[in-house]
């Protein structure tokens, strides 16, 4: 399961409005695949995760070649074999019972005839809720892992935004705290945040900072991207230089204001920043990303911790780590 929870943090908030998940796939005590979910509107975990395990235990199969939902459900339905049939498969939320844009994972699970499911945090959409008791009812051994803690960790962006709104705060820093002097990231991280950027409805950035840098805060590290964040500018001062290239960005909206009033109609609303802005606005934040680099300038590391936020998750799967904290 935590082979699951790992990957699933690795595409955390990429898979908006969607959940996080991920799913590990198990033969005799050998792992035989792990994965995750990727996007909306792709294959879920469970699917990515029993298409690699097929691969795994037939590498000449045509299925390599497919890539949606649909196509992966029907050619494993067709070709199984009951290859599966000693086969556990964990996954860090309930296999979903719902046809939605893709097929019931619950369903797929079933026909093919897996030995025993283990999930960390039932579901909490009653849309899709219901699939343990579809693979309980044709006698699949279902079990709820020892780690639902930290599913329940995971699913927390997924939460906030059924219930209203998820804000997150991102900070990037350099292994000793220290956040200034221009880049501090590598081309990886700043491309997952691009990607995390197309999917936001509001960034907000501070207004000094967009006075000291002159940021332009786009997506261009992405190919083709043409969808670029609607920004807030927190500010008491209104007088800031419109030549700034944040405001040269097409099918944009750019608001200077000192109250968050704008983002109580939004549902996922990223700040970007320095820990002066994490300390005014930490009481609206959910969950703190923190990117850190490993140079080093010599400066006492900031305690997040001090601010009423704990380490939930660190992803060490790239080359900058990503520690991920809530309240």
């Amino acid at each position: 399961m935590q082979l699951a929870i790992n990957k699933a943090w690795q595409h955390q908030l990429l898979t908006y409005p969607n959940p996080a998940v991920g799913a590990t796939v198990v033969l005799n005590n050998q792992v035989l695949s792990v994965s995750s979910h990727i996007k909306a509107g792709g294959p879920h975990a469970e699917v990515n995760a029993i298409k690699d395990a097929f691969i795994v235990l037939n590498p000449q199969s045509t299925l390599k070649t497919l890539t949606t939902s649909h196509d992966i459900h029907e050619f494993l339905i067709k070709n199984h074999n009951n290859i599966f049939i000693d086969c556990t498969i964990y996954v860090t939320l309930e296999p979903c019972n719902h046809i939605g844009k893709t097929p019931s994972c619950a369903s797929l699970i079933k026909e093919l005839n897996f030995k025993r499911v283990v999930i960390g945090t039932m579901d909490p959409n009653n849309d899709a809720a219901g699939g343990l008791k579809t693979l309980r009812d044709v006698n699949i051994q279902c079990e709820q892992s020892t780690l639902s803690s930290k599913t329940d960790d995971l699913l927390l962006p997924f939460i906030k935004w059924q219930q209203n709104k998820f804000v997150f705060f991102k900070l990037a820093m350099r292994k000793d705290g220290s956040i200034d002097g221009g880049y501090i990231t590598t081309k990886e991280s700043l491309t997952h945040v691009h990607k995390i950027r197309t999917l936001i409805d509001t960034l907000i950035i501070g207004g000094n900072t967009v006075r000291i840098d002159r940021p332009t805060l786009d997506t261009r590290f992405l190919e083709d991207s043409t969808i670029n964040p609607d920004i807030l500018i927190y500010s008491n001062d209104q007088n800031i230089d419109k030549s700034i290239p944040l405001f040269n960005i097409e099918n944009r909206e750019v608001t200077i204001s000192n109250s968050l009033e704008s983002i109580n109609n939004k549902n996922f609303i990223m700040i970007e920043g320095g820990y002066n802005l994490l300390e005014t606005l930490k009481d609206y934040v959910d969950v703190l990303m923190i990117f850190v680099s490993n140079k080093d300038c010599s400066k006492k590391e900031f305690n997040c911790e001090s601010l009423g936020f704990k380490v939930i998750h660190t992803d060490l799967s790239k080359t900058d780590k990503i520690i991920w904290l809530k309240k």
